[in-house]
């Protein structure tokens, strides 16, 4: 769709890291709505601070998986050196642990594995939530790591339940406890992210339901990126003081993802038209134009390639923005710029062009230099391989990745 862009943004001097994750530590409400959470499994041996050992299966409470990462049909000389898993069931949300080794969430049967940073180790399976409903596309849909894990072990994520769809946190040996919930769920668009901003405040990414009408509803959670303190109160700085919305006129938020020395959130969303993917630079109080645009609508920072449609996910990795394509099978890269305090995005080149199949979900390493990326290929949509779904971990194309590049 057509719409004016916004004004310019403020944005640092470096650009750095990371994809969908990072929270505050978390606080416990004094309701519990139903459906309550509950879930056992162990804690992952994961050191407080880099530098990181070679990683090192946890020796007690987690059980490994029948499933283990190994050989895959992409390649004919061995194993692929950037599978680190395979065979896994929808696997969507995942979250770098201070070790270098990842959480990955299932979203279809609630299952969070650990997964190694190099192929042929086991997947180790730590936790599952129970109590989900994948209807409409939802069920597990993220997992964000509070900025303290090292000292307080929480885990964020987005969730669908029968009844709503929600945020919660928790530990690997604890039950998990909802932060903020009521968030619409209906027979399609249950799309959710998390991210936490440098601010320590959580981001929380809804789509409308199936009901685009609520994307510009002031009341409704639907369609919306929301704004929360740890423990779910509207946060300080927004729009509305008692209102946890932040922006609105969202069909789908397929991603969100931080530039974190300027703070700047940015969100990646299929148009819910016959339009391209749109990249939309977050300001609070903006509009983003679902389902009527406007004059106050703002424009995206730039959309998607028409054959390079159907975002999954975003992730910025220095100066550089990566953004999935579902339907063109790739993995785009895009570079940022500060322009007069204004951010723009260069051409968006591609990588990994059906090499993989359908990619999902983008991560950037907290430690620097790799991306982490989770393949859709059962979803109905793809032609899964036998080793289908698969999580990758590779160093970023195009951008010093040279021979060691799968691009």
């Amino acid at each position: 769709m057509s719409r004016p862009r916004s004004a310019g943004l403020a944005l640092m001097a470096v650009l750095l890291l990371t994809g969908c994750g990072a929270a505050a530590r978390a606080g416990n409400p004094t309701w519990v709505p139903k459906p309550s959470f509950v879930g056992e499994g162990g804690p992952p041996n994961a050191p407080s601070s880099p530098p990181r050992p070679a990683p090192n299966p946890a020796p007690d409470a987690p059980t490994q998986s029948p499933r283990p990462g190994g050989p895959t049909p992409s390649s004919t000389k061995g194993p692929d050196p950037f599978v680190v898993a395979t065979e896994l069931n929808s696997p969507v949300g995942l979250a770098v642990l201070p070790d270098g080794t990842a959480l990955v969430g299932e979203r279809t049967t609630g299952r969070i594995v650990r997964v190694q940073p190099k192929p042929g180790q086991p997947v180790l399976t730590v936790r599952t939530l129970p109590g989900l409903s994948t209807a409409g596309g939802g069920g597990l849909l993220d997992l964000a790591l509070s900025p303290n894990y090292a000292q307080d072990s929480l885990i964020f994520a987005y969730l669908s339940t029968p009844t709503d769809n929600r945020v919660v946190t928790f530990t690997l040996t604890g039950p998990a406890t909802p932060v903020f919930t009521a968030i619409p769920r209906g027979a399609s668009s249950n799309t959710g992210r998390i991210v936490f901003g440098s601010d320590g405040l959580l981001y929380i990414g809804s789509g409308d339901a199936g009901h685009p009408g609520l994307a510009g509803a002031p009341n409704s959670r639907a369609g919306k990126v929301l704004r929360v303190s740890d423990i779910g109160q509207p946060a300080p700085g927004n729009p509305d003081a008692s209102s946890p919305v932040f922006t609105s006129g969202h069909h789908v938020v397929n991603g969100l993802c931080l530039v974190p020395e300027s703070n700047t959130v940015i969100e990646v969303e299929a148009s819910g038209s016959d339009g391209p993917g749109e990249v939309n630079v977050l300001t609070g109080g903006g509009t983003y134009g679902w389902p009527t645009p406007s004059r106050s609508s703002r424009g995206p920072l730039t959309t998607l390639p028409a054959s390079q449609n159907g975002p999954g996910g975003c992730a910025v990795l220095d100066d550089r923005l990566f953004v999935t394509s579902l339907d063109g099978q790739s993995l785009l890269a895009s570079t940022l710029r500060a322009n007069g305090g204004a951010l723009s995005a260069g051409k968006f080149t591609a990588a990994l062009t059906n090499k993989y199949g359908r990619l999902l979900t983008v991560v950037a390493d907290p430690s620097g230099g790799v991306l982490w990326l989770t393949t859709s290929n059962r979803d109905g949509y793809g032609k899964p391989v036998p080793a289908d779904d698969r999580v990758l971990r590779i160093p970023p194309p195009g951008g010093g990745g040279g021979a060691d590049s799968p691009a």
